[in-house]
């Protein structure tokens, strides 16, 4: 403080009261120089280096380290040299002669210089982004990693979060099924990254080649799909944003519900109560902006896409079908037959031909199997030895009086009892 004082006496005394500048000096304590530099700034202007610092021993290595460090953009972040593991080698492969924390400097300062820079961006009404994030939850008290949906407007940054077992095909479906309700309309375009889910190829000439179930749904609701740089998640900052305020604010302490549709209830809450907030650089609310990203969002079709995914496959001998690298049961009498399956976010849907053979929950485990005891009854009435080890009858609560009736019909009839006993639960399907 007293330097800048000082600088405002010196610059009055000569200036207004016209005192010589080696008068002033004299007085001040001052050397004539000093006194020349304040006549020059009104403040001081700090040190300020006429010329770069030579470094002797580094110089001549510079070349090499700023080819390292653009060699170790095109590889893996993790692969990437460090600033001690640059030195090594200047020191064992160059010669290098001088000492770490000068190569630590460069490296930081080049590094710096190698940061990417962004350009602000404006967003007109109408337009969306979407992706996935992950957060753990417990649902039905079990821990899990909950994978959410987020589509985001970013004319209003106005959001629709919903959370998924996986964030699988009809995952994604089922997530803008549910965001173009919660919005009441269609956007314009929705931008994406390149997930697999949605991407089946990048083409040489940078278009995208859509997935089947995907193109279904673009076809459906007839909105522009584009999608950002590979790897570049800035490219769609605005929902990436918002993924990260979810877990944050959404999600923060671990959320704990008894099914996944009270948590996607929550979440839906959540993103309402947020459109009161204002935010900062802006004068309006969420919801206030929202209303015009809402004037220009196309009308929904009649009836929701079908969320699912869709394969063929074939019956095994055990009459299992396997998605997913899970096994589903249907008939016996469809075995080693060509089937259908429909993937729902909590079901799973097998068909032959026009005809639907079999539905059940949908299981997230990998190498489970999933019964239906009343499926198997048909081929144990044939094969009644297998009653007792057969799998898909463990676990199979049936009333007391089940077990009282197969006893019964064993001690009277021995081994045709057992099939007596198959052929009332076959008539009596409804108890499974």
């Amino acid at each position: 403080m007293k330097q800048v004082e000082l600088y405002g006496r010196v610059r009055y005394a000569v200036k207004i009261q016209g005192m010589s500048r080696r008068e002033a000096a004299r007085l001040f304590g001052i050397d004539r120089r000093t006194v020349d530099k304040m006549l020059a700034f009104s403040t001081p202007p700090g040190y300020r280096r006429k010329k770069a610092p030579n470094r002797p021993k580094l110089d001549p290595f510079v070349g090499i380290i700023d080819q390292i460090l653009e060699d170790d953009t095109k590889r893996l972040k993790k692969q990437r040299h460090t600033s001690k593991r640059i030195f090594e080698r200047l020191r064992d492969e160059y010669g290098f002669a001088g000492g770490i924390t000068i190569v630590k400097d460069y490296v930081f300062a080049a590094r710096q210089r190698q940061r990417e820079m962004y350009v602000p961006l404006s967003h007109s009404p109408g337009h969306a982004q979407a992706d996935f994030g992950e957060a753990d939850a417990v649902i039905g008290g079990i821990q899990c990693r909950a994978h959410y949906f987020v589509m985001s407007l970013p004319h209003s940054d106005a959001c629709f979060v919903c959370a998924y077992p996986a964030a699988t095909t009809e995952a994604w479906l089922d997530g803008h099924n549910r965001a173009f309700s919660f919005f009441g309309g269609i956007p314009k375009s929705i931008l994406y990254d390149n997930d697999k889910v949605l991407v089946a190829r990048i083409l040489p000439d940078g278009t995208r080649q859509r997935t089947r179930a995907f193109s279904g749904l673009q076809s459906h609701y007839l909105f522009e799909d584009r999608y950002g740089r590979p790897a570049k998640g800035n490219d769609k900052g605005n929902v990436e944003g918002i993924v990260g305020f979810a877990r944050r604010n959404f999600m923060v302490p671990v959320p704990q519900f008894e099914s996944w549709d009270a948590f996607n209830a929550h979440l839906e809450e959540q993103c309402r109560k947020r459109q009161r907030d204002v935010l900062r650089g802006e004068r309006e609310s969420i919801g206030a902006r929202l209303v015009r990203d809402q004037d220009v969002l196309a009308d929904l079709p009649p009836v929701l896409f079908d969320a699912c995914d869709r394969q063929a496959t074939r019956v095994s001998s055990l009459s299992l079908v396997r998605y997913r690298n899970n096994d589903y049961s249907v008939p016996v009498a469809f075995g080693h037959q060509d089937v259908w399956v429909r993937s729902y976010v909590h079901e799973v849907i097998i068909g032959c031909a026009s005809e639907e053979i079999a539905r059940h929950p949908r299981s997230y485990d990998r190498e489970d199997l999933i019964f239906n005891p009343i499926h198997y009854l048909p081929l144990l009435g044939k094969k009644v030895g297998a009653l007792d080890q057969a799998a898909p009858l463990v676990g199979w609560d049936l009333p007391d009086v089940f077990v009282t009736l197969r006893r019964l019909l064993e001690a009277r009839m021995g081994k045709p009892g057992k099939r007596e006993y198959v052929q009332v639960l076959s008539v009596r399907p409804e108890m499974s």
